[in-house]
Formats: structure tokens, C-alpha cells, sequence
């Protein structure tokens, strides 16, 4: 039983890069897959597909790499908001990453979005993670 979903999709995310991995697998759910089609529509991974192994729903991610095919894409996956510690901001508050390098994912009551969607619409939520 995973107490935080969304903290193990990132870390998977993580070890299938640091070993240089092509795909990645995670156990589907719906948020999880908001996330990753984020990180498709912002160019952090290639592509992420629903399949199923023994009745239950997986996401397979294909890992997006540089030229070289050795450098990932992302450089740096961090959990903002964790079960224990809930981080929320308002419209004004959403952080921007790197000067806009990176990407902030918000959950807001109009869904999950980054966090210049979020500001450009004007509304708030928890903050789940940021991209690098």
C-alpha cells in the first residue's frame, strides 16, 4: 500500500532516468494521469499510454532524453505539497521555477494545470510538484 501516490510516481520517474531507462511503468489512477499529460504538453517525456497487466491499470511513460540519448530532459522532479504538509497558494503566490524554466503542476478546483495556466486564469490551489 503507497501512502503518497503522487511522491511514488515521481521517485519511479526518477530511478528510470538515474538508470538511464527508455519506459517507465506506474500504477494508473486519474490523477496520475492529468500529471502525465502535463509533462507531455510542457515536453518533459515523449509520450505515456493506459495498458493493463493482471487486471490492473498501468501507465507506461516513454522517457524523454537529449541528442546524445544520455542526458534526461527533466533534470530535477521535487514534491512541493506532501501528505503531512499541505502547501496551498492563491493566484498571486504560485511560484514560478527557474524564471520560467521550469514548470510548477497545481491542482486547483478547475483541475490539474500548471502554474501558469493557473495564474493566467486566475486561481489557486495546492502546489504538487515541480519540474526542472
Amino acid at each position: 500500500m503507497v501512502i503518497d501516490p503522487i511522491s511514488d510516481m515521481l521517485t519511479r520517474i526518477r530511478n528510470a532516468i538515474n538508470a538511464k531507462h527508455k519506459i517507465v511503468e506506474i500504477p494508473s489512477s486519474k490523477f496520475k494521469l492529468e500529471i502525465a499529460r502535463i509533462l507531455v504538453e510542457e515536453g518533459f517525456i515523449v509520450s505515456f499510454d493506459k495498458t493493463s497487466k493482471d487486471k490492473f491499470p498501468f501507465i507506461k511513460i516513454n522517457l524523454k532524453y537529449g541528442k546524445d540519448n544520455r542526458t534526461s530532459v527533466i533534470k530535477e522532479l521535487k514534491r512541493i505539497s506532501k501528505p503531512g504538509l499541505r502547501v496551498y497558494v492563491n493566484k498571486t503566490e504560485i511560484p514560478r521555477i527557474l524564471g520560467g524554466l521550469g514548470t510548477s503542476i497545481v491542482s486547483t478546483s478547475k483541475g490539474v494545470m500548471t502554474g501558469s495556466k493557473a495564474r493566467e486564469i486566475g486561481v489557486g490551489g495546492e502546489i504538487l510538484c515541480s519540474i526542472l
